[in-house]
Order: structure tokens, then sequence, then C-alpha cells
């Protein structure tokens, strides 16, 4: 038995890199009461290797030195663009790889709607790759294959999340010229187990279930984007993503895995060779750039990186930007998600709860509302008092 125990939540990402080493096959990834995987050792099988503590990438922090530049760019193809979540980018890297020979792996929706890692080798495949998906996807046994992929010397893109990214890393244990990594700056990942609830809360509010859910519709635009639900019996939910229930949890930090909350991986010097994001801010830095229809900002962090985008460049639009600008309009790439100290209270009442009754408890703003009422109401008698009220209205009345 090895000193594999996980002692705080915190410290473990879901990678899945220490079950995809194992030479046993005696760590499981299982889900906990809240819904997040974590690795279960069985340890009648294990040998004491130690490869599962090696390959950890919490325990064992890879330090990079680089000098990443920024963009703010988008596809010239209109119709894949409002398709995608920002500027349609990822498919045209995507594309590339396939016609260079390469597979792509990425993050889709099985026919269950379990967000799953897996390869296509096909441009008409790229559709279930794209676009956002708010929930933590599952790795499998993903590394292992794109290990096997590397070493019959094919071209391999791999898209996942910046942890994602840095437990396939550290599980190949070496570098690959076929590889090209592409990882996001994430938010944080919610729990599958309150994604399985909302569309469950979604379905029978229709009595039917589900065919397609998509994340970042641009029926209003791309800042104000719409989730979308299509049901089997022909229905379709469409809300803002302000007042959907699910968005409202993610966007509070009420329902995310305890890593998120002191990311190891939040940085400019990343392990990816490039790093999509939306480009929010963009009409303060490059007003030109900004229709309203997505762009998207670029973090290339590596000559592989450099080299992928010279060869899209003529299918897009785009213009270098200083990083630590753009950086200020996107905080979460180098911040992780502030705590909400509703958090367990909310997890605690997720079984019990319908969820829309959950989210309306624990991710309401009406007590910032009272408050701002209340600080209006001593701001308004204390100007009363000093006698200042009577000369602000004489100055509005005129």
């Amino acid at each position: 038995m090895i000193d594999f125990e996980i002692i705080e939540k915190k410290d473990c990402m879901g990678c899945h890199a220490c079950s995809n080493i194992c030479p046993q096959s005696c760590i499981s990834m299982e889900s906990d009461s809240e819904g997040f995987w974590y690795p279960n050792v069985d340890n009648d099988k294990c040998i004491e290797c130690g490869l599962c503590v090696k390959v950890c990438p919490v325990i064992n922090k890879t330090t990079v030195n680089n000098e990443p530049k920024a963009y703010a760019c988008f596809n010239n193809n209109e119709k894949i663009r409002l398709e995608s979540s920002s500027g349609g980018i990822f498919t045209l890297i995507a594309e590339q790889i396939i016609d260079e020979g390469g597979v792509v792996f990425g993050a889709g929706f099985d026919y269950d709607f379990e967000l799953i890692h897996s390869y296509v080798e096909t441009k008409e495949e790229l559709a279930k790759f794209r676009g956002s998906k708010y929930v933590q996807s599952k790795i499998g046994d993903v590394y292992h294959q794109v290990k096997e992929f590397l070493k019959k010397g094919r071209k391999v893109l791999f898209s996942g999340t910046p942890c994602q990214t840095a437990g396939l890393k550290s599980y190949l244990g070496q570098t690959y010229d076929n590889l090209l990594c592409i990882d996001i700056v994430c938010h944080g990942v919610p729990s599958p187990k309150v994604f399985n609830k909302y569309i469950d809360y979604r379905e029978s509010s229709v009595s039917s279930t589900t065919r397609r859910i998509a994340f970042r519709l641009k029926d209003e635009g791309w800042k104000r984007y719409s989730v979308s639900f299509i049901f089997n019996n022909d229905t379709e939910y469409l809300q803002t993503f302000r007042q959907d229930l699910y968005m409202r949890a993610f966007l509070k930090d009420v329902c995310l895995r305890p890593s998120c909350y002191a990311c190891e991986f939040k940085s400019l010097h990343r392990q990816s060779d490039l790093t999509l994001a939306d480009f929010w801010g963009i009409q303060n830095i490059l007003p030109e750039m900004d229709d309203d229809k997505g762009t998207s900002l670029i973090f290339v962090n590596s000559d592989s990186g450099h080299s992928i985008l010279d060869k899209i460049k003529d299918k897009i639009i785009y213009k270098e930007v200083d990083i630590n600008q753009a950086v200020k309009y996107n905080s979460t790439a180098i911040k992780s998600a502030s705590y909400n100290s509703k958090r367990d209270k909310f997890f605690a009442d997720l079984d019990s709860m319908p969820f829309d009754q959950l989210v309306n408890k624990y991710c309401s703003d009406r007590m910032g509302v009272v408050i701002k009422r209340k600080g209006k109401s001593l701001i308004y008698r204390l100007l009363k008092k000093i006698g200042l009220l009577r000369i602000i209205k004489g100055v509005y009345k005129y």
C-alpha cells in the first residue's frame, strides 16, 4: 500500500493521470457525494511502484519559463464563428491537424449528456467539441490513447482545461514534437452531479428527454449569450445566461470543484502551446474587432503555438495586443474563483430540494438589494439632517 490518500480535496483536480499511469489498473476514479471524481486505490492489487505519486501534477509541479504573446482574432468563416463560443479559432486549428493526418482530442457530450473526452479523425466530427460546456469532463483512459497515437508518429491535438493538460504532460513524461496542446482560460469546473440534477429539472418541466444542449447561443449576441435545451418533443428552453438557473449557480461559484478555489494552474506561463478564451473587454482595447459575434483571445505559449497560428493566419482576422492589458479584463487567466461561503449548504441540500428552489435560495441577490436600499435610505436621512437635501433638489430642478 502506498501513501496516496487525498488529505484535502482541494489538492486533487481529478485529472485521471494516476489512473492512466497505474500498471496494475488498481486506481479507479470514483464520484464523491458532490459528484466529483477522486482516485480510489485497490490495495490488494497495488504493487507499490509509486508511479501514481510521481505522475501527480500537483505533487510534482512543473515550472514554465516562457514569454507568451497575446492576440485578438476571429474566424473569417462567419457560420463557424457563430456556432462557436467566441471567435471560432479552435475549429481552424483542429482542421489543420486533421489535414496533416492527425487526430483531435476534446470534450463532447455522449448520448446521456455526460461530458467525456474522446478523439475524432474527421472534420465532420469536430462539431461535438465546438462550444463551451460548463461541467467537468471525464478523461477516462484518454492519456493512454494520446500516447499510443504519438508513438505511431501521428500528430495529436489535445484540448482541455489547464489541469487536464498538466495531467497529460506529466503522464507522458517526455516531450513529443507531434503533440500540440490547447488549454482554455477556465473559470472553474462545476459538478457533473449538479449538471445532471439540472438536466432532470429541465426534462421534468416539459415531460421529455433532451436532444441537444447549448450553453453559448448567440441569438442575442456574443456578450448576452443564451442557454438552450432542445427536447425530443420538439420544444425548446431558451434563456439568457444571467437568468438561467444553472449558469447562476456556476457564476456564483457555488458548485465548483474544491481545487478550483485554489487552482495550481492559473498562470500566464502555461504548459500548453496555445490558450484560448473569450476576449472580454475587446470593446475597450480594439473596438474595431468587436461586432458582438465573438472575438477570441489567444495566448501563444510556445514555438509550436506560433507555428500552427502561422498556418491558419490567412483564415483569420487577428491583431497582437498587450498581454497585461488583455488580462486586465480576463483576470480568470491568473486568478482562482472566489470561495462561496454558501457552497457546503448548497451541496447539503442538493439531493433534497427542487433545483429551482435550491438556486434561488443560495444564488439570490436579494440581500444585496436590501443592503443597497438601506444604504440609500441612510444617505437620504443624512443629507436631510445636514440641510443638503434641499440644495440638491434645487440644483436638479434647474
